[in-house]
């Protein structure tokens, strides 16, 4: 038997960080890709996002690599925008995505900062805030590729 607690904090973009997923669909488009990670041997705790990003906090199964779970999300989540929006055909994610892991004892504030997604970005930008997540797990990168 194994026990395992894999909670991941995943944050992708639009491609050139683009505000292309309108206000009024973004509420569908995380329902959307929160069944898509129920059917992928994970459980959702929380999808939110804005015009130009989404965060997904989710519980993954300890068989599920990290890269191939995210890929499976934007591409299936890429695909169900163009088919149900037919002015979104040009729509896509930038490629790559952040990942956090998440210790059960911050899980609940985690889960509560991405579902007021909204209300967090009157304060602060995309590229702010995810500075602020790789600084704040010691990350490395560079500067070219979050501004």
């Amino acid at each position: 038997m194994s026990y395992t607690h894999l909670v991941y904090h995943i944050v992708f973009a639009t491609k050139e960080r683009r505000e292309s997923l309108p206000f009024d669909r973004i509420d569908r488009i995380c329902k959307y890709a929160a069944g898509i990670i129920s059917n992928n041997e994970a459980v959702p705790l929380a999808v939110n996002g804005v015009s130009g990003h989404l965060h997904v906090v989710a519980s993954l199964g300890p068989k599920i690599a990290l890269s191939q779970f995210v890929g499976t999300v934007k591409a299936n989540c890429s695909k169900w925008i163009h088919k149900t929006f037919g002015d979104m055909q040009d729509f896509s994610w930038q490629d790559g995505y952040s990942a956090f892991t998440v210790s059960a004892s911050v899980q609940d504030s985690v889960v509560s900062y991405i579902r007021n997604q909204e209300v967090h970005h009157r304060r602060m930008s995309f590229q702010d805030e995810l500075i602020r997540l790789l600084d704040r797990h010691g990350i490395e990168y560079d500067p070219k590729y979050v501004r």
